[in-house]
């Protein structure tokens, strides 16, 4: 881990990103090939969680939001999951669980896709339970089904 990259607080988003016919969005992390997930990121020190929802969709799908006038829901629900040990580093010292805040957004169905190379080597756009099923963690999928 860089020193200069600050270390992470245990606070999240997950956003799950679907179209009106419920095909969600999976995207494929470049550290993991197996891992697909939703759009997801940490809370910086003093951003609220709808913020950095708003934030990491920009930053890992290239959707701006806020110029699309799309709303991106809080669904006022948290998840709790244990840091995967080899992501511990990023942390602050002793943090073992994470809290991840829950949103969704709906996009049109012509939306454009540019994917952060660094963090994503690809996406796909999947049936609800087709994106359930591929999704790495848990509380992704069950997300996912909520829709």
């Amino acid at each position: 881990m860089s020193a200069n990259l600050p270390l992470r607080q245990p606070f999240s988003v997950l956003v799950v990103i679907y179209k009106n016919n419920k095909d969600c969005l999976l995207i494929q992390r470049t550290d993991d090939a197996n891992f697909w997930q939703s759009v997801t990121g940490g809370i910086d020190e003093g951003e609220s969680p709808t913020t950095t929802a708003y934030r990491e969709l920009l930053e890992e799908t290239g959707i701006d939001a806020r110029s699309l006038g799309l709303t991106i829901r809080n669904h006022q629900k948290t998840n709790q999951y244990t840091i995967r040990e080899n992501w511990r580093p990023r942390y602050h010292a002793n943090a073992l669980i994470n809290t991840e805040h829950v949103f969704s957004v709906c996009v049109p169905d012509d939306i454009v896709i540019i994917l952060d190379p660094k963090e994503h080597t690809d996406y796909e756009w999947l049936p609800q339970q087709q994106a359930a099923n591929k999704a790495w963690s848990p509380s992704n999928r069950d997300e996912i089904l909520a829709l």
